[in-house]
C-alpha cells in the first residue's frame, strides 16, 4: 500500500490548489479515504473524509464551502479541491487511507502573499 501526495506549493491568499493523492496496491473506491493537515506547532487535524461508497462526505468547519475531497477510481486518486484559500490553511496535508490508518508523506501548502 502507498499513498503519494502531489499539487502543493505557495499560493496567494484568495487562491486555488487542487492536491492529489496517488494510491497504489488498493482500489481508492473500496476505501474511506481522508485529507488531514498540521500547521507548525499544533496537531494534526482532519480536514475532509469520504465513505467506500462516496455516500457521506466530511468537512471540518474551518473548510466548509471552500475545499471539495473527490476520487477517480479510473485514475486511483483522490483530490481535495481548495478554493479561497488563507493564511490559516497553511500546513503539510497529508492523505489517509483510514482503515488501517495508512499515511502519504503529505505535501506542504504555503499561503501567502
Amino acid at each position: 500500500v502507498q499513498l503519494v501526495e502531489s499539487g502543493g506549493g505557495l499560493v496567494q491568499p484568495g487562491g486555488s490548489l487542487t492536491l492529489s493523492c496517488a494510491a497504489s496496491g488498493f482500489t481508492v473506491s473500496s476505501y474511506a479515504m481522508s485529507w488531514y493537515r498540521q500547521a507548525p506547532g499544533k496537531e494534526r487535524e482532519l480536514v475532509a473524509s469520504i465513505t467506500s461508497t462516496g455516500g457521506s462526505i466530511f468537512y471540518a468547519d474551518f473548510v466548509k464551502g471552500r475545499f471539495t475531497i473527490s476520487r477517480d477510481s479510473a485514475k486511483n486518486t483522490v483530490y481535495l479541491q481548495m478554493n479561497s484559500l488563507k493564511p490559516e490553511d497553511t500546513a503539510v496535508y497529508y492523505c489517509k487511507r483510514v482503515r488501517n490508518a495508512y499515511w502519504g508523506p503529505g505535501t506542504q501548502v504555503t499561503v501567502s502573499s
